[in-house]
């Protein structure tokens, strides 16, 4: 699961970093055929791979063999996770659904189809893996309840954000206003996500017993059992349930939820089955130790952590993709647009963080709370003896080799190796305890440290700067494809004036009214960068009056007509600033105050009595 898990993020990391374009790059028979084409690449080279691996199975047996089939899937697993970019990226598929009005007004109806769309990939896998399944592991499901078991037992991956998005879209339809303004700001969502998250993995589990089709495990001799050693670890839950994942062949059990109204604990009948009463005991142990050490309140915390940490880096990412004019050269030699091409480096940095952040760095505190699980049955029971003959058991009913580890399990051979240095020495036991508890407290300094800069990037000045330069360096960028816009030049020259490269902005301004004469916004900045300069070498009193009459003839709205009044200040002509700024005033602008002030400056300057009111501002 928790490598379906990685899949399943990925995915949608690809689909929500992708920016639809005006236009799809292909027509819709070839979009229809390469689409199908992907399907057909995956399905056989499926078929033909585990076809491969049967073909081993029924000459060799199934000794060595487990993890070939899981390597065979997980590399079916990455194809189709690329054939799924290539329908993202290449197809503009999301392109094509959302210009229909029952996917536009819904865009996690959008998404939800795409999601699906993978879980079909992952469906044609399952079933061209039935058979080496069904060898290897030597059981009676059928394929069509091998593949509906895997689609259940994967459900809960996409529980959470499924929950998230339509709340979302429930708040943007509904006509309150104060959500949606919450929403629109960068806190805003990481409150409401990390907020949501939170509640919703309090309830989760009552939703996922659902999902999964979890009944209550009889009472009888086996339910007593559990509940025994729940009662020796004083652990509080709402049910003890069978899980029929796989027809209940699996063997495997858990305990989900954080509280103990929403807390149950699972069972495979499997297990049940095959592990004698010790062993139970230790399989529960083991799980109660999750509980117990807080590992579910840690893995919470994890996960709210990479919201900070995409939160903190993602403006980094797109700064760092800009300023290293990272493109395909394929950008210009196909019909590909632009705006597919600069979002691929941002999908493909985001992808590669979250698989470090999780593959390496989870994958380190879940192998070590494992181990620290494994431990606290240690303790609890007294001795190793049933874990060690548990773990047994199962890597032998499931023939799995005790040296293969995973990235979220030590192996069993490691993991049984340890619980017998423990066995000779208990100190070990508080060692990895400290271990772990330090390595947690690193990771939560580290996680605090990201949130700042996360902080500092999204409201302090160096966010501020760094949004100039962004926006600065896409604007020389887009120039340099079209040197011909306008608009273009006005706002570079808005943003060399903020950042006082006065030449550099008049140089951009004066372009942008070449190109475009009768823009009024840009008369207007230009005319008021003359007439107010904070640099004097940079003041052209009479050119002010210039453009700030142009611009005034053409839009005489209030703050022109400020910078016409100002650009008569600035040459001395104090009696028709105070006339103008009387115009601008009888617009009534929102900023009434500011207007005032001016006309109070005027009025000394030309040495009238100033009006009264507010202290003067200028």
């Amino acid at each position: 699961m928790y490598g379906n898990f990685i899949y399943f993020i990925v995915v949608l990391l690809i689909y929500s970093t992708y920016y639809p374009p005006e236009s799809p790059n292909l027509g819709p028979v070839e979009t229809l055929g390469i689409f199908l084409l992907g399907v057909g690449i995956l399905a056989i080279s499926t078929r033909a791979s585990f076809h491969a691996l049967f073909r081993k199975i029924e000459i060799k047996g199934t000794l060595g063999l487990h993890g070939v089939f899981d390597r065979l899937f997980n590399r079916q697993a990455v194809l189709a996770i690329i054939i799924f970019a290539i329908n993202i990226y290449v197809l503009n598929l999301k392109f094509y659904f959302t210009t229909i009005p029952l996917f536009s007004g819904s865009p996690t109806l959008t998404a939800l189809l795409f999601i699906g769309l993978f879980v079909g990939y992952l469906a044609v896998i399952w079933a061209g893996a039935y058979e080496s399944y069904k060898n290897l592991f030597q059981t009676e499901l059928s394929r069509r309840s091998y593949v509906l078991s895997n689609i259940s037992f994967n459900l809960p991956i996409i529980l959470p954000w499924l929950l998230i998005s339509t709340a979302i879209d429930i708040i943007n339809i509904l006509p309150f206003p104060a959500p949606k303004r919450l929403l629109a700001t960068p806190e805003g969502q990481l409150i409401f996500f990390s907020l949501f998250l939170a509640a919703l993995v309090v309830i989760a589990p009552s939703l996922i017993k659902i999902f999964w089709q979890c009944r209550p495990l009889p009472h009888g001799t086996k339910r007593r059992r559990i509940e025994e050693i729940c009662e020796r670890a004083a652990l509080k839950y709402n049910n003890i349930l069978k899980w029929p994942i796989f027809e209940g062949k699996l063997m495997t059990a858990g305990v989900m939820g954080l509280i103990k109204r929403f807390r149950y604990i699972l069972v495979t009948e499997s297990l049940l089955q095959v592990l004698n009463d010790e062993e139970i005991d230790a399989v529960m142990a083991h799980e109660i130790g999750h509980i117990k050490k807080k590992h579910l309140l840690f893995y919470l915390v994890f996960f709210l952590g990479f919201i900070v940490l995409s939160y903190a880096v993602l403006d980094l990412i797109l700064y760092a993709i800009l300023y290293s004019n990272l493109s395909f050269p394929s950008a210009h030699d196909t019909r590909f647009q632009q705006v597919t091409m600069t979002s691929m480096p941002l999908t493909i940095a985001m992808v590669c963080m979250f698989l470090i952040y999780f593959r390496y760095i989870f994958g380190y505190f879940m192998r070590n709370c494992e181990r620290q699980a494994d431990l606290y049955a240690f303790n609890l029971l007294g001795n190793s003896r049933g874990l060690i003959s548990s773990l047994e058991k199962i890597a032998d009913h499931s023939g799995r080799s005790h040296d293969r580890p995973s990235w979220h399990h030590f192996s069993i051979r490691r993991r049984i190796d340890f619980l017998k240095s423990c066995e000779a020495d208990r100190s070990m036991i508080a060692r990895h305890d400290r271990k772990l508890r330090r390595s947690i407290m690193v990771f939560m300094g580290g996680l605090l440290c990201t949130g700042y800069v996360g902080y500092a990037i999204n409201f302090g000045e160096m966010g501020k700067t760094l949004n100039k330069r962004f926006l600065q360096k896409a604007l020389v960028k887009e120039l340099e494809r079209n040197p011909q816009n306008s608009r273009l030049y006005g706002l570079l020259g808005a943003i060399y004036y903020q950042e006082k490269a006065y030449p550099e902005a008049i140089e951009a301004y004066e372009r942008a009214i070449e190109l475009a004469p009768r823009d009024p916004e840009t008369l207007n900045n230009l005319a008021w960068l003359y007439a107010t300069c904070e640099q004097v070498r940079y003041r052209e009193p009479v050119k002010a009056i210039v453009y700030a009459r142009y611009a005034a003839a053409i839009k005489p709205v209030p703050h022109i007509l400020d910078t016409l009044a100002e650009s008569y200040y600035a040459n001395g002509l104090h009696e028709k600033a105070i006339t103008t700024i009387k115009e601008a005033l009888v617009m009534q602008p929102k900023d009434t105050a500011y207007y005032k002030s001016q006309l109070r400056k005027f009025e000394r300057a030309a040495g009238h009595q100033g009006l009264p009111g507010n202290n003067e501002h200028e």
